[in-house]
């Protein structure tokens, strides 16, 4: 009965009614819109600097993140391999076999990074074709080299010239080589491009007397939200001798940037959340002024005011849970519009992304929980406010309401 009477009555007045609706529609859509445009850029941002070396997920033999040192390479076994194989969940990996040397050219000299590649593998892991600005890209059994574009700046060379290396290899041997430049590549962080030297695996093995061994496999996820499980179960399988890192664990320093943001991001939500609240309380006051004359009738000719209450808390679950439902609804087709057609810079705004790398975009992300739980805090937001309507029809006196 009581059901029936307030939704009759949402439409008795309709302007009144859809001016509520309209303002939960609109907290809404700005909620989710804000909230969706901050994970889109946070997801692309890691994206595009995982997409620079690291990959999402690495796994080492235990202890060499702390002591990245030849000694401790490790042999991927048949095991392994099948376990990265017949794991769910794992897109790709690829090996890499990492040290420090220094380059030299002529009277020209510079320390830098080798890292032994498996070229095709490495296109699914962080596209490293993509990075090619100059000559041609390294097969597994090429015995040429591809730099960095600053590196090879800083050493006066080119493709076609000829870089000689010399370092340390396992067990105290000398690493000494001499390799074609093959290409030039270009990274959009500047570190990158001063100090990374890329060869084929089996070079780098010979070149470091460390055949058969690797530093590091890097492994590319399937769905980038179940990192943390992937990571758990390969650290469960991979064995005590090994140790599986994600990119929060090899780049706190991002995790930690992401947390500021995050934070800054929560106030101006709160901010957000503050307006809707005083847009949806206003027009509850609007409403709760309107009909003191109604509300007096109904209690003179006997309705009780825990019945109103009731009644006018049915009101407002309807009106904010409708509005809240329509703004999801009317947020989902724009945040997929945004994630396909993100917002773009222009200018000197977008040469300074495209500098370091980064997509000079605003894209939206389409994670279910955004819509669900902005709606969700817009309608429990409007249900609390609810209070004020209800606390009126408690306080009301029906002789002095009738007269208004």
């Amino acid at each position: 009965m009581l059901l029936l009477l307030a939704w009759r009555n949402l439409w008795r007045n309709k302007s009144r009614s859809l001016i509520t609706m309209a303002s939960v529609f609109c907290a809404v859509v700005l909620a989710v819109l804000t909230a969706a445009l901050q994970q889109g850029v946070w997801d692309n941002l890691i994206k595009n600097v995982v997409g620079y070396y690291t990959g999402y997920l690495q796994i080492h033999h235990e202890g060499y993140w702390d002591d990245q040192t030849l000694e401790n390479a490790f042999e991927p076994t048949d095991s392994l391999q099948t376990l990265l194989q017949t794991t769910p969940g794992i897109n790709t990996s690829a090996a890499r076999l990492e040290s420090f040397v220094l380059a030299s050219s002529g009277e020209k000299t510079r320390g830098c990074i080798v890292v032994g590649v498996e070229p095709a593998r490495e296109e699914g892991i962080i596209h490293l074709r993509e990075k090619l600005a100059k000559g041609t890209y390294l097969t597994q059994t090429d015995d040429g080299a591809m730099v960095g574009e600053e590196l090879a700046k800083r050493l006066s060379i080119g493709v076609g010239d000829t870089i000689v290396l010399l370092g340390q290899g396992m067990y105290g041997s000398m690493a000494a080589g001499k390799f074609a430049i093959r290409g030039l590549l270009h990274f959009g962080s500047p570190e990158l491009n001063e100090n990374m030297l890329f060869l084929s695996l089996p070079n780098a093995q010979t070149l470091f007397d460390a055949a058969g061994l690797v530093t590091s496999i890097v492994i590319s996820p399937t769905d980038t939200r179940a990192l943390d499980q992937l990571a758990g179960t390969l650290n469960n399988r991979a064995g005590p001798t090994h140790e599986v890192m994600t990119w929060k664990e090899m780049m706190p320093e991002m995790v930690q940037s992401i947390a500021a943001d995050s934070a800054g991001m929560y106030i101006i939500l709160g901010v957000l959340y503050l307006v809707i609240s005083f847009g949806i309380f206003s027009t509850l006051l609007m409403m709760v002024a309107e009909r003191q004359r109604e509300f007096g009738m109904l209690v003179a000719v006997g309705l009780k005011k825990r019945k109103l209450a009731w009644m006018l808390t049915i009101e407002s679950l309807l009106v904010t849970l409708t509005g809240s439902v329509i703004g999801i609804l009317v947020s989902i087709p724009i945040a997929h519009y945004l994630a396909k057609n993100p917002i773009r810079f222009s200018g000197q705004t977008a040469e300074v992304y495209e500098r370091f790398g980064f997509e000079a975009i605003f894209p939206a992300s389409t994670e279910t929980s955004i819509f669900l739980t902005q709606g969700l805090i817009v309608l429990v937001i409007g249900l609390v406010l609810s209070a004020y309507p209800i606390f009126s029809a408690f306080k009301l006196e029906a002789v002095k309401a009738m007269r208004k």
